[in-house]
């Protein structure tokens, strides 16, 4: 397996720190709104990168933080009337129930910034006492000059850099591109005590001990989204091999950004839409199928019509399983496997060892749909839909059918019944009309050879 690594801008084969162990971590939200799609991209690629590992057999752990604490989190805090804790109470329980709707497996753990105050402070007061750091008026920042390799992920030179997101420019600073580790707070916002001040962590800090809480010193894999690479993980590298006097992570993964007409989405652009709000329009399941269907490192253009495309790319690959379900229940079948098939098993596991290739798994399970569509009969139809749901998990897409058989539901069964009477006897106005009642139920027709089939809408 080849994964692409951002620190060396090369495919890199996957060697653990520990054999048949990958210790992974992301940045998650900063949670004072809901994630929009372009966050969700983020979120959906690398559940189906820890998905593929743990299809290969690896024990991941896995741990994705949440952001607790901040200037946006406060000054949300304030117009919405709350405190910051209830706030983001609000937001990482909607968080979690959007990231279930995505079908986004849940984190080993999801630690927090707020609890993490002591393993911070630990690690900044580590970095003060070794030189790395320096502490000027209350706020502790970072040395760069201190850190030799530092611009090694980003490629940018030291004599280049301006601090950046989230830090305020300081006077303080004994060089441009220092950077906050604990800054005092200003009167009326959440506070911590520490040798430096009453304050609060800098957003750098958080995910460096936080990493080494529950993972080592020392990790496998950090991902994140590719606005992230600069300064936010340059300044994680940074400070964590300095406390740490080791390597920080092995493989660096950054996967590619939602764009509106080309531009990044974000919420400070206004730009984006919900998940909630898009939700209304689009299912959680299409809008997963639409994430996986891009490359996780490369940008994806967001319009109405790539959605619908997404749609009828998702419903092809449901109708196909739904046509075997009925196959299955339909006969009495001696089940056998269909050999042939395993060739788009391999084609799905080739695509996915070279750095995660979505699409060309996508593409493999699409081969797999046209072969079933000509080839299945009674005998393969089983193991061909063990096959199309196996590919199908691996990357999160939902294609469970919400059927039920006829005789679960009385009132439908009669109206079908009576349907195909009124086939039958070329009564095809009431046939028509039976068919819009069943449709204003919810329950979708489609007529076979086998006789009539349904399913929910």
């Amino acid at each position: 397996m080849k994964i692409y690594n951002t620190l060396t801008r090369k495919k890199e084969e996957l060697i653990p720190i520990t054999p048949g162990k990958i210790k992974m971590y992301t940045c998650g939200q900063t949670v004072y709104n809901d994630i929009h799609i372009g966050n969700a991209r983020f979120y959906v690629a690398f559940d189906a990168i820890r998905r593929y590992l743990v299809h290969k057999g690896y024990e991941v752990n896995y741990v994705q933080n949440f952001t607790d604490i901040d200037d946006k989190l406060i000054s949300r805090a304030t117009e919405e009337n709350t405190s910051v804790k209830a706030l983001a109470e609000k937001y990482i329980t909607r968080t979690l129930e959007d990231l279930q709707s995505l079908n986004i497996l849940p984190g080993t753990i999801h630690p927090r910034a707020t609890e993490e105050i002591e393993e911070i402070r630990t690690m900044i007061a580590e970095l003060v006492s070794t030189g790395h750091a320096y502490e000027k008026k209350g706020s502790v920042y970072f040395n760069t000059t201190k850190a030799p390799n530092y611009g090694k992920l980003s490629k940018k030179k030291i004599e280049d850099l301006i601090a950046g997101a989230r830090v305020e420019v300081s006077p303080d600073k004994q060089n441009p591109a220092d950077f906050i580790l604990w800054k005092p707070a200003k009167p009326g916002e959440p506070a911590w005590e520490s040798p430096w001040s009453t304050g609060r962590p800098g957003w750098h800090m958080e995910c460096s001990a936080m990493v080494r809480k529950y993972l080592g010193s020392e990790i496998d894999i950090h991902g994140g989204g590719s606005d992230l690479i600069f300064p936010h993980h340059e300044n994680e590298i940074a400070q964590s091999e300095a406390a740490n006097c080791c390597s920080y992570a092995r493989v660096w993964m950054h996967s590619g950004l939602i764009t509106v007409n080309h531009k990044k989405m974000s919420k400070s652009g206004g730009n984006f839409q919900t998940l909630r709000e898009l939700s209304k329009r689009f299912p959680y399941d299409m809008l997963r199928f639409y994430l996986v269907s891009g490359h996780y490192r490369m940008p994806m253009e967001f319009t109405d019509e790539v959605l619908t495309a997404a749609s009828q790319g998702l419903n092809r690959i449901k109708t196909c399983h739904r046509n075997l379900l009925h196959t299955i229940n339909t006969t009495s079948p001696n089940p056998q496997p269909d050999i042939k098939a395993e060739k788009y098993i391999t084609d799905f596991n080739a695509a996915m060892d070279d750095d995660f290739n979505t699409p060309d798994a996508l593409t493999a399970i699409y081969e797999l749909v046209t072969y079933i569509n000509t080839n299945a009969n009674h005998e393969t139809a089983q193991d061909l839909k063990e096959k199309l749901e196996h590919l199908c998990g691996i990357l999160g897409i939902v294609i469970a059918q919400d059927e039920l058989p006829l005789d679960d539901n009385s009132e439908i069964e009669a109206l079908i019944q009576a349907r195909q009477e009124a086939r039958a006897a070329k009564n095809f106005a009431e046939s028509d009309r039976l068919r819009d009642q069943l449709a204003a139920m919810g329950i979708i027709l489609e007529d076979t050879p086998q006789g009539p089939r349904w399913h929910k809408a």
